[in-house]
């Protein structure tokens, strides 16, 4: 409600595509992943997801389990609330003052 302009999928794959068809969107600075989409099957999709873009990979992990490797920009562990997500993503990828405003 900030600014912060957000599109959600299931996959990894899902999100590769959507970097892909980013028309009329702003660049992508942070892609957040949910560790249980990190499936065996996933790994190419997330190499690919890697070199296609230079925005942070962050990765939502449950906290009874060990993290998923891969070099990720920060890890959020679950529970967690939307408001201690969103100054996560704040502190990751902080707006400028006149980027502050709600969007449609």
């Amino acid at each position: 409600e900030v600014g912060y302009d957000a599109i959600g999928t299931r996959t990894v794959r899902g999100a590769r595509m959507l970097l892909a068809s980013g028309e009329g969107r702003g660049p992508v600075r942070l892609i957040l992943l949910d560790q249980d989409a990190l499936t065996e099957d996933a790994q190419e999709d997330l190499d690919k997801l890697r070199r296609a873009s230079d925005a942070a990979l962050v990765l939502l992990a449950p906290a009874t389990r060990r993290v998923s490797e891969g070099g990720w920009t920060g890890v959020l562990r679950r529970p967690l609330t939307v408001g201690e997500l969103a100054q996560a993503i704040e502190r990751l990828v902080p707006l400028a003052p006149a980027a502050r405003r709600p969007v449609d």
